[in-house]
């Protein structure tokens, strides 16, 4: 008679969630916890089973970060789409700053690109200025 180990995954034994799981995303979404809490379900102590509210609170803990997420990403656009707008309205003015050596800068707004960092304005000879605190807009 031929016993297969537990851990033995030569064999064809229920182990088929292996080929289910997620490969790249390290979060868990709502498909994920349904199906490990039907497994939980499915496997749980006859004689001593779990109480259904901590499923139901995992799921509300779920759900809200879940909606969190959502709400960050949404921001996130809206913060984009906002930058954008500032910046097209920059362009075509002229700006007026002081660099760290104490010396002045003025000129003509040609283009601006955002980054990470924040906006860069372009001047018209090539200069190169964040947009931020000290930095003077007037029209051109």
């Amino acid at each position: 008679m031929n016993v297969t180990s537990a851990t033995d995954t030569t064999g064809n034994g229920s182990n088929s969630n292996s080929t289910n799981s997620p490969t790249s995303s390290n979060s868990v979404d709502y498909n994920t916890f349904l199906q490990l809490l039907i497994a939980e379900m499915k496997n749980q102590d006859p004689t001593n089973p779990m109480d259904t509210s901590q499923y139901m609170s995992q799921f509300a803990q779920l759900s809200t970060v879940e909606q969190a997420m959502q709400t960050n990403s949404k921001l996130d656009a809206l913060l984009s789409s906002q930058s954008l707008s500032q910046a097209n309205g920059l362009i075509g003015k002229t700006v007026s700053f002081t660099d760290s050596t104490g010396a002045s800068f003025s000129g003509k707004v040609v283009s601006v690109s955002i980054n990470s960092d924040g906006s860069i304005a372009t001047l018209a000879d090539g200069t190169k200025v964040a947009v931020g605190p000290g930095l003077t807009i007037s029209q051109s």
